[in-house]
């Protein structure tokens, strides 16, 4: 998050976990015992030495404090964040990171809960069933992925199968299709929590799987955000924000975010990935109606219209007055 609290950090160790895949742990720079604590489907900012600025899920069990531990897959059309750090980053190397914040977050006391990762989803999926297994509450793991030699974690995820924990594997290559989600999702307590983090198709199947099948406690987590659907708007080109707190109207150009607007005008704005997925910037939104771009709010909270991720969303009938 760039603001005004960032850690020192120093790559401890990285080991590669399947092809394309590398984990990574922090530790304190100063040595320090104890890093600030956080929950299963937790995040945080790495600031790589080329400037960017980089999102990854923690996944080792939140209970520990000494070390953070991220895994990146490096992405063929990735613009420098996930290269860099495949190309360039090494044991030693320090950077600032954020303290880890959630956007995904577990309802520990769920009386039954399924779990769903596709790819490299499974890195907020793990931490949650380090954590399920941990309390004893029941899980259905389900993990797909192109192939056996594509999937990451699957010694450690096999490790915490047990009485409450059931593991199921899905392997494209094998099955010639994607994973059945109705199938997985069928039948269960309309008390049961469903996650799920993993490539955009999939969790668009299983959003509307979810909804088909009645359930309410559905909870996603995207790693990149929507494409942009057009909607009707009234804010068409360049229009204004008015900021209760700060008493000042800036103005946002044609094809300019809020964000980038306030951060020309001066303004101190905490910040980070820039693609609406990360949760850094989200705002309250006091009057107006948005035109909602992010992959964190649900399609519950984006009709709310009580916050918004001013990187991405925009106003869509104003005026447009946000708590700055």
């Amino acid at each position: 998050m760039i603001g005004p609290s960032t850690i020192d950090a120093q790559v401890h160790t990285m080991r590669h976990e399947a092809p394309g895949v590398l984990s990574i742990e922090l530790r304190a720079k100063d040595g320090a015992a104890e890093l600030p604590s956080f929950e299963a489907g937790a995040h945080l900012d790495l600031h790589l030495p080329n400037g960017m600025v980089r999102s990854y899920s923690l996944i080792n069990p939140s209970n520990e404090r000494h070390r953070y531990v991220i895994a990146v897959q490096e992405d063929r059309a990735s613009r420098g964040g996930s290269r860099f750090v495949h190309r360039e980053l090494r044991v030693g190397t320090s950077l600032p990171i954020s303290a880890p914040r959630n956007n995904f977050r577990l309802c520990e006391d769920a009386p039954a809960n399924v779990l769903v990762a596709g790819g490299i989803g499974v890195t907020p999926m793990l931490a949650m069933l380090r954590r399920l297994a941990s309390l004893g509450r029941p899980v259905d793991f389900f993990y797909a992925a192109r192939s056996r030699r594509d999937a990451a974690f699957t010694g450690e995820i096999e490790a915490l199968a047990g009485e409450t924990v059931r593991l199921h594997w899905h392997y494209d290559d094998e099955a010639g299709a994607p994973p059945p989600l109705h199938q997985w999702l069928g039948g269960r307590p309309t008390d049961t929590h469903f996650y799920a983090c993993g490539p955009a198709p999939m969790l668009a199947a299983f959003e509307e799987a979810c909804e088909a099948l009645g359930y309410a406690d559905v909870h996603v987590e995207r790693f990149a955000a929507p494409r942009p659907v057009d909607a009707p708007t009234e804010c068409k080109g360049a229009y204004t924000v008015k900021l209760r707190r700060s008493k000042r109207s800036i103005e946002v150009a044609a094809g300019q975010s809020i964000l980038d607007a306030l951060l020309d005008a001066g303004m101190s704005v905490d910040h980070s990935c820039r693609e609406g997925v990360c949760g850094a910037c989200e705002t309250r939104v006091l009057e107006g109606q948005v035109e909602h771009h992010d992959g964190i709010l649900s399609k519950a909270e984006q009709a709310a219209g009580k916050s918004m991720m001013i990187c991405v969303s925009r106003c869509r009938h104003g005026p447009l007055v946000l708590d700055l």
